[in-house]
């Protein structure tokens, strides 16, 4: 009786507010019962005890008497384990599992399913790698729900490949896990092989549901893939899916909105029977996505005027377009409806949405003021605040705010990382060191296998001069996607290994990958520092004829400076005159430093002309120019146009230079 009080007295203390006291107290109370004796009916006791102490808030108390149970079970453990999960401790349930684990207590299914849904959902992919290793070993890689997580892990963990291999050596699959494949490969957006699984799974006599084509319309979407999107549409019609199922409804909003066909969604959208929050915010998203914002904003009116309350989701599209567009005052309007509906308080993604508006749009001010006044700190804040100080190249306070992170124990993740690194390759302090630095975080909180951490390590190494580190993280991947071939391509044009470079690229082409207009600009600019006109012509007109896309201001300046730099400077003249759109001050520019280096006077005079047209303004025209007629021996026409630029008030900034006494090295930021 004396050890009853004792445990009574401690959950009066502890769980006197919570729904399931009365029934913990009966559990504790009742002679019956022999909680305190050893037993399975003790057991039983005690995890449903602990079960409904985690349920009410009650985590101390919930471990507290897990801890001094005089008998645990493996469901004893499997109830802490989800319970610290529920409560928002991932990394401690982790640490309970292994505790499990050393104390001798052998796994069941539901141990492997609740911490694999942990190591997916926190993004702690290298401890889900080793928990596959013992579903190996006891042979429950058959499981039905276990091989669901593990194919869901190898996914988010960005090994495509693998996870399709485990998927397709199970014995059997249900309806679910071919979802799991169909929504992973949807959102790395693999849209051809996509559409292969679900030909396979048509052959397989396995009827997709609704959620199936939701997943199906979003990898179509994402590769613009009109004609199967539209052939899709079709079969939903067939099914009558339309009428009955709002989700897919909207999905297919999105579908023709990501298309670009933006009449057939909102024909769509005004073919919804009843057009929910959801259906409004899907149009709302549609035109700000794709830049229409009147179209938008009228959107908005009209749904206010019917009677539907804008929610959180209504007004994070239009912050997006205020931060893309930089159109301050429309943010803050927006930021008064938010305020007028009480939006702000508690809503994450709006605080964040606001704090990235204000610093896209030159106020950072603003975004200080948002992220000092918030009632908490949060990741989600935290990470647009970094991004909005980076923006500004505001570096210093970027690593101050990273830090305060960790030292509040706010945490980090890919953004964070993603962030620090970027301001840290664009800082003057760039070193071996400090990527070492950052690197251990990745490694340590898991995030080494995340491909936008992966490819700003790879960027980062590179502008420190480790090329060599770049590449070890490049191998490192066992399935790496476009980016990691455009970081590595973009770390080699830098350093001017452009043979290299080239290489990088034909493997990826060979891989099957789709490069983008990033991917060869990188290309260009390592052929353009290797003096490989040749293969940059190569290049260059594979984009049209090839890959279907079409070149841009930044292409045509690549080969402009590449043929200029060999002194082919007509035929640079020649680039920029016959080019769709028209040259800018980068083209003329570099056309004019290149007939300075060859002596090239009737081509430099005309790029001197233009360049005068484009920028009269621009201090450094003027004696880009000025400079340009004294080499040539021009000398009336310098002094003339400096004189004039003198009368103007025109300087340029002075460059300076940092020196770092400790490394004595020396940074021209």
């Amino acid at each position: 009786m004396t050890s009853k009080r004792r445990w009574l007295s401690h959950f009066t203390r502890t769980a006197a507010f919570c729904p399931y006291f009365k029934l913990i107290i009966r559990v504790f109370s009742s002679s019956s019962s022999n909680c305190f004796q050893t037993g399975d009916a003790s057991i039983y006791s005690f995890n449903r005890a602990i079960d409904k102490l985690f349920k009410c808030g009650s985590t101390e108390s919930a471990l507290q008497l897990f801890d001094e149970m005089p008998e645990r079970d493996v469901i004893s453990w499997n109830t802490v384990i989800n319970g610290l999960n529920q409560s928002g401790f991932q990394r401690k349930s982790l640490y309970f599992y292994k505790r499990m684990i050393s104390q001798g207590i052998v796994e069941n299914s539901s141990t492997f399913s609740s911490v694999l849904s942990i190591c997916n959902n926190a993004g702690f992919y290298r401890q889900g790698f080793e928990v596959h290793c013992r579903v190996i070993i006891f042979g429950l890689n058959v499981n039905l729900y276990i091989a669901s997580a593990l194919v869901d892990l190898y996914m988010k963990a960005g090994l495509v490949g693998l996870s399709l291999k485990l998927f397709y050596d199970l014995p059997e699959r249900n309806l679910a896990i071919w979802n799991v494949v169909l929504r992973g490969i949807s959102d790395v957006g693999w849209s051809k092989e996509l559409l292969s699984v679900y030909t396979d799974m048509k052959l397989a006599n396995v009827e997709p549901n609704e959620l199936s084509f939701c997943y199906l319309l979003r990898g179509c979407g994402s590769g613009r893939l009109l004609l199967q999107g539209r052939q899709l549409h079709c079969f939903v019609l067939k099914n009558g899916w339309l009428v009955m199922n709002v989700f897919i409804a909207n999905g297919l909003v999105d579908f023709y909105s990501a298309c670009g066909v933006l009449s057939d969604a909102r024909e769509l959208f005004l073919a919804i029977p009843p057009q929910d929050v959801i259906s409004w915010n899907s149009v709302v998203s549609v035109y700000a996505s794709n830049g229409l914002l009147h179209d938008a904003l009228k959107v908005f009116g009209e749904m206010q005027y019917l009677g539907k309350r804008p929610s959180a989701q209504s007004f994070l599209g239009l912050l997006n377009v205020s931060s893309v567009r930089k159109h301050m005052l429309l943010g803050k309007q927006i930021h008064c409806c938010v305020l007028k509906l009480g939006l702000d308080c508690g809503n994450v993604l709006i605080q964040s949405a606001l704090i990235n508006m204000y610093g896209k749009c030159g106020h950072i001010e603003g975004s200080v003021s948002l992220f000092e006044n918030a009632p908490e700190s949060t990741l989600e804040c935290c990470n647009s605040l970094m991004t909005s100080l980076l923006h500004h190249n505001i570096i210093k306070d970027v690593f101050e705010l990273f830090y305060f992170m960790l030292d509040e124990s706010i945490g980090f993740d890919d953004v964070s990382l993603s962030t620090a690194l970027k301001a840290l390759s664009q800082s003057a302090y760039v070193s071996l060191n400090s990527c070492g630095l950052l690197h251990c975080c990745a490694i340590k909180s898991g995030f080494e296998s995340d491909f936008v951490v992966l490819c700003s390590l790879i960027d980062t190494y590179s502008k420190s001069g480790h090329i060599k580190q770049s590449e070890q993280i490049f191998r490192q991947v066992l399935s790496p996607n476009d980016i990691c071939f455009t970081a590595m391509i973009n770390a080699y044009a830098r350093i001017g290994k452009g043979s290299e470079a080239l290489t990088m690229f034909e493997s990826m082409i060979q891989k099957g990958l789709q490069p983008d207009e990033v991917t060869f600009l990188c290309v260009l600019i390592g052929c353009s520092h290797s003096g490989m006109v040749k293969e940059a012509r190569t290049v260059f007109d594979s984009m049209d004829t090839v890959h279907g896309i079409h070149p841009d201001r930044r292409h045509f300046s690549c080969m402009v400076d590449l043929l200029g730099r060999i002194g082919l400077v007509s035929e640079a003249e020649d680039l920029i005159n016959c080019a769709a759109l028209e040259g800018d001050c980068v083209m003329w520019s570099s056309l004019l430093r290149s007939c300075r280096t060859h002596r090239n006077e009737q081509a430099g005079r005309r790029a001197a002309e233009k360049l005068m047209e484009l920028r009269p303004d621009d201090p450094a025209v003027w004696f880009l120019v000025s400079n340009f007629y004294a080499e040539i021996g021009d000398f009336d026409a310098s002094v003339q146009i400096r004189e004039v630029a003198v009368a103007r008030k025109m300087s340029r900034q002075i460059g300076y230079s940092l020196i770092d006494k400790s490394r004595s090295r020396v940074y021209s930021p």
